[in-house]
């Protein structure tokens, strides 16, 4: 399973009243992990966008663990926990600096058509990124 690492150098704005990131900040970092990992396998969201096909999110859960404050840095740790061919599942870990997880995370998406949202295939239009999330998703433990 492979792990794409992003770090995020924590901004004024995007903290609350209390100083500490706000709950929906972690989204958006998480966005930028889910990129970065598919530009690590060798991809480009931005590319599969301008053939005409998105990838809306289906669910997200998220789980905070500890706050992470403005002036801290915050690792995005964002893998393929789930892949079927339709839907992918990434996970996410979102660790303070010093190696504390602060947040913990799942994100549920499925490729389809921007025109009429409906689902592809995406063996058949991403042979080599189907084949990529295949090789490096999550590997489940046998009992």
């Amino acid at each position: 399973m492979f792990v794409s690492t992003k770090e995020i150098e924590v901004r004024y704005a995007e903290t609350d009243q209390m100083g500490v990131v706000y709950h929906a900040n972690y989204l958006i970092w998480m966005e930028l992990g889910r990129t970065s990992l598919i530009e690590d396998l060798g991809f480009n969201y931005a590319e599969m966008e301008k053939d005409g096909i998105v990838s809306p999110v289906l669910d997200i859960q998220i789980s905070y663990k500890k706050p992470v404050r403005y002036g801290e840095k915050a690792l995005v740790k964002t893998w393929v926990e789930e892949y079927d061919g339709i839907r992918v599942t990434y996970g996410y870990e979102i660790e303070t600096f010093d190696g504390q997880v602060a947040v913990t995370a799942l994100s549920k998406h499925v490729c389809v058509k921007k025109e009429t949202f409906r689902p592809i295939v995406f063996k058949r239009l991403y042979p080599k990124w189907h084949e990529a999330y295949e090789r490096n998703k999550k590997k489940e433990l046998k009992a």
